[in-house]
């Protein structure tokens, strides 16, 4: 099965697209996730960084896969994004959810094009011509960044360690954020980018975790970095979402949404793949049908989450806003998508009962991948609080 096909009897998980349009660059992540998944268990079991992988994005243009035509870029929008990302994140995971962080970074310059900001269309031209790779450091940062940022002149000094930084072997370019002054509820939160290779700037090789091993996610250190003024981004107080989060946490729940879903969706057709081959002899009705029954569970709970997804870019439409409206939509999808591709993952294991304990039978990998998804803000739980919150009238600047 390929993330092309649609649901028929026997064929696959990926719903038919509503649109065909949709599914223009799933062949392109396809070619990418082809070359990830020969090199997948080496790097799972090394944490290594998957490599390979990123050169085949770099040769088919996988980078610039959201940065519009007219700049040199493929243009695909977040939905279309999100197609891409599944297809890939079923062939290797750790692939997918490395470069979900660059997309959903590119992603969100596109939305600061189209709203004006005068510094966006040199990033994106920056991303497609000269092959810049963004990382950020915004899972460990988030409301409250412990890094410093001290006047300079026309500019900032940044101290600090930033953590959760994946694709960083890959990356040119780390977008991050710093308190100026000492953190605090008054505080201001700057956000802007900082080149790996700046003076100050150096990886701290840290990543060595349960799953998501090839995504060498390392943690990055800022001794003294100088920082123009004129390179701020965005600006907020301390403890709540702002503008430049906000934006960013947006294009960020739908892209990993459709990262885990994809792992879901490999970890069934392995399963499905595993069980009609046998084990010893022909299976007893029962076991039949119980097997029956867990895979169209897995199909039903797939379809849905899938569907939750599309749901949510379509609610918010193509003139959509960094508002809490917005976030809170696309969040809710997220957390549908990550709970339910961690019970499909389970669901897959179980479906081949004692073989799916080993290692040979390549569903652990995917069992212990697709758990990191629950610790992406918003949490599960963060979610619903939220949500909560904005049903009885707050703001929702704050998590």
């Amino acid at each position: 099965m390929t993330i092309t096909e649609p649901v028929r009897a026997g064929s696959g998980t990926h719903p038919a697209p509503l649109r065909e349009d949709d599914l223009r660059f799933v062949g392109l992540a396809t070619t990418i996730g082809t070359v990830a998944a020969e090199h997948a268990d080496e790097h799972d079991r090394d944490a290594t960084f998957v490599t390979e992988a990123y050169a085949a994005m770099r040769e088919h243009g996988y980078l610039r896969l959201a940065v519009p035509t007219e700049m040199g870029g493929l243009g695909a929008t977040i939905r279309q994004v999100c197609y891409a990302q599944a297809e890939l994140a079923r062939h290797d995971g750790a692939t997918g959810l490395s470069v979900a962080m660059h997309q959903y970074l590119t992603l969100v310059q596109c939305f600061r094009h189209r709203n004006g900001a005068p510094d966006a269309e040199a990033v994106l031209r920056k991303i497609a011509n000269d092959g810049i790779v963004i990382a950020t450091s915004g899972g460990s940062d988030w409301l409250w960044p412990t890094t410093i940022a001290t006047p300079d002149g026309t500019g900032y000094r940044i101290s600090g360690r930033k953590a959760f930084c994946s694709q960083s072997p890959a990356a040119t370019v780390v977008s991050t954020s710093a308190v100026l002054g000492e953190p605090g509820d008054d505080a201001e939160v700057l956000h802007f980018s900082v080149p790996l290779a700046a003076s100050g700037v150096r990886i701290v090789e840290t990543w060595d975790t349960l799953g998501m091993r090839g995504t060498a996610s390392h943690d990055v250190v800022l001794e003294d970095v100088y920082v123009p003024a004129d390179k701020i981004a965005g600006r907020r107080p301390y403890g709540e979402f702002g503008a430049p989060l906000a934006a960013a946490a947006i294009h960020f729940a739908p892209v990993v949404a459709a990262t885990y879903y994809g792992i879901a969706a490999g970890a069934r057709d392995t399963a499905v793949a595993g069980a009609s081959t046998g084990s010893r002899g022909p299976a007893p009705l029962s076991a039949s049908a119980r097997v029956h029954r867990q895979v169209g569970l897995m199909d039903a709970d797939l379809r849905t989450a899938w569907w939750a997804l599309l749901g949510a870019l379509d609610e918010i439409g193509d003139g959509y806003t960094a508002s809490p409206a917005t976030l809170n939509t696309v969040m809710i999808a997220k957390r549908h998508a990550v709970n339910t591709a961690i019970t499909v993952v389970d669901s897959a294991m179980a479906v081949l009962g004692g073989r799916g304990y080993f290692r040979r039978a390549r569903l652990e990998r995917a069992y212990r991948d697709v758990r990191a998804g629950a610790f992406h803000p918003f949490t599960p739980d963060a979610t619903l609080y939220y949500a909560g919150k904005l049903a009885f009238g707050d703001p929702g600047v704050t998590e």
